[in-house]
């Protein structure tokens, strides 16, 4: 006979996952902000920008925005500031990914 399938269980345990899942993305996002200097900007600011980069059809500066992201992240890992601590995957996060509208590249190119 089957085994009879928890749905509410299974259900709560995807929700817990996604809560953390979004906890953790959320402490990364934080981290990075404070690892770029950008935390010396006020909040005012640092939002404007983040908005123009969503907004931006330029895909020439998303390319470059990328670029320059990736460089940082390699520059921090041979500083010995791993940037995995940011990512918390052992992949170095992108500044230019979803969070601030980049080109969705990797920054391990």
């Amino acid at each position: 006979m089957r085994k009879v399938r928890d749905y509410d269980a299974e259900l709560k345990a995807l929700e817990n996952r996604a809560k953390a899942i979004k906890a953790r993305r959320i402490e990364q996002l934080g981290q990075l902000v404070t690892a770029t200097g950008a935390d010396a900007l006020d909040m005012e600011t640092l939002a404007g920008a983040l908005l123009d980069a969503v907004a931006s059809k330029d895909t020439e500066a998303k390319e470059a925005w990328r670029v320059k992201g990736a460089a940082f992240f390699q520059r921090r890992g041979r500083k010995g500031g791993n940037a995995a601590a940011i990512d918390g995957s052992g992949a170095a996060a992108e500044p230019g990914g979803d969070a601030a509208g980049g080109s969705g590249g990797t920054a391990n190119g």
